[in-house]
């Protein structure tokens, strides 16, 4: 870490073993992590709502804490540990928007998705919710409800999205952990641009309640600024819950266990260094000379390192149809229950691919889901090869806020700037980003790791082995953008 002794500035990890030996307090954290929020407010526009019933009802959570651990009873893995939650997860007592004008906050929000209550049941405290764009439809974070969210490394450039909010926040120290939530690559994105971590895990191992509209491509995903967080978070949220017919049966194994001799268990390692499809993906320069140099430490560490593509169905190109027909379904589904009256207060890029999606039929939708079932076959064969595949989290660093593609860059939607994450949300495959270093102007670089399904725990082993070699050391915001 940054040897600051700022408890915002410390990693989950060290706020527990502060807790535990009586050194530091969950109140000091919590008060030390709101500040830090209505910094990133003011900073970043990083969160939905920061006024005093938050503040309130976060520092009773954390004197609660505090109690716990002066009796030696700490409630779980998280007990006083400040974390936020993307706007598209339920939260009971908090209106879960979508960043949506068009959901009506007088509902009764008496309930947590899987995840959120798993954070209760560990006795975490809960910071605030996080800015998302409307029901999480594009790979940027803004919308008409909640306006602009920024990156914390140049207040005029974008966070990524749609886990946007939650990027800014960590990045800054509004908490150690957040939970995000990832369809086509909204946890990795912004983590690449903010500079942390995030994984997006095989689908099923973290429960998701209610169901998505878009189907099996979402995910609930940690996010964090160091990979031992990370797995600290996925051992809590990756419980069971009964309200999800589709997760996973319960993990082999504790993820945090799984870092042990991190470095030794990569010593051998199958690893396959994608720098573009195979030619099919446009990076930039700096990109991948940063990924390039990552990619290098692996095989330092005693990893066998070979430049592989994996097969993409018939082309990027075929891949990016599929994941539009489920995707742009998935949004047409998610406004329907609004009526169309309600088109002219949405997001104009959201209504776009709306009334796309309307147009489909079953047979396209039914033809994406060959296409997608032909891709995970083609993932399944690769890893029969390669143990872990590596590539840019993202082939550019952020560009400018408030827009959904760079400008001139000659894209028409967000997935044109993501080819590296989507695929993987139709695969269903674990997927990590890994801050690796910066560009010339300071903007944080990621990198992807991608394993078979249901290998969690080596993507985690591999980014921790990456992670104490020193790959992300001073990758962190300006010292004035934390204040």
């Amino acid at each position: 870490m940054t040897g600051s002794t700022d408890p915002a500035d410390l990693t989950a990890v060290e706020l527990l073993r502060g807790y535990r030996s009586g050194a530091l307090s969950p109140v000091e954290a919590t008060r030390a992590a709101l500040a830090r929020a209505a910094r990133a407010q003011e900073l970043t526009n990083a969160f939905v709502t920061l006024d005093d019933a938050v503040r309130d009802e976060a520092l009773a959570g954390a004197e609660a804490s505090a109690r716990r651990w002066q009796r030696g009873e700490p409630a779980g893995l998280l007990d006083g540990v400040p974390v936020t939650v993307k706007d598209m997860i339920l939260q009971r007592g908090a209106p879960t928007l979508r960043g949506s004008r068009l959901v009506n906050p007088g509902l009764e929000w008496d309930e947590d998705g899987p995840s959120v209550a798993r954070l209760r049941e560990h006795g975490a405290v809960f910071l605030g919710k996080t800015t998302t764009p409307e029901f999480g439809w594009k790979g940027t974070t803004d919308s008409p409800l909640n306006g602009v969210t920024t990156n914390p490394y140049d207040t005029g450039r974008t966070t990524g999205g749609s886990s946007g909010g939650s990027g800014a926040a960590v990045a800054l120290g509004a908490g150690p952990l957040s939970l995000g939530t990832d369809g086509g690559g909204s946890v990795r994105i912004p983590a690449a641009f903010c500079g942390i971590v995030a994984l997006k895990a095989t689908y099923g191992r973290v429960p998701l309640y209610p169901a998505s509209p878009f189907g099996t491509l979402a995910h609930v995903g940690p996010m964090a600024r160091d990979v031992r967080d990370t797995a600290l978070l996925m051992d809590v949220v990756s419980g069971a819950d009964p309200r999800d017919w589709s997760q996973l049966g319960p993990p082999a194994g504790g993820f945090v266990d799984a870092l042990d001799g991190a470095a030794d268990g990569v010593r051998g390692l199958r690893v396959a260094y994608s720098a573009s499809f195979g030619g099919q993906v446009p990076v930039d320069r700096q990109v991948a000379a940063v990924v390039r140099g990552a990619v290098e430490r692996l095989s330092d560490l005693g990893a066998y390192v070979e430049e592989a593509d994996p097969r993409l169905c018939e082309g990027l190109a075929a891949c990016q149809e599929a994941f539009h027909t489920l995707w742009f379904s998935g949004a047409a589904r998610v406004v329907q229950p609004y009526g169309p009256q309600a088109r002219e207060r949405m997001d104009p890029g959201l209504r776009e691919i709306v009334e796309l999606g309307e147009r489909y039929s079953a047979l396209d939708y039914l033809a994406a889901v060959d296409v997608r079932m032909a891709l995970g076959q083609s993932m399944g064969r690769f890893h029969q090869t390669y143990d872990v595949l590596v590539t840019p989290t993202v082939p550019i660093t952020a560009f400018e806020a408030g827009a959904e593609v760079p400008k001139d860059s000659g894209y028409t939607r967000w997935t044109g700037w993501t080819p590296f994450t989507y695929p993987f949300n139709l695969t269903q495959q674990p997927a990590l980003s890994l801050p690796c270093g910066v560009d010339g102007a300071g903007l944080p670089v990621g990198l992807q790791l991608v394993a078979a399904r249901h290998r969690d725990a080596l993507v985690l082993r591999t980014a921790q082995a990456l992670y104490e070699s020193g790959i992300a050391d001073g990758i962190r915001p300006p010292e004035s953008a934390v204040g």
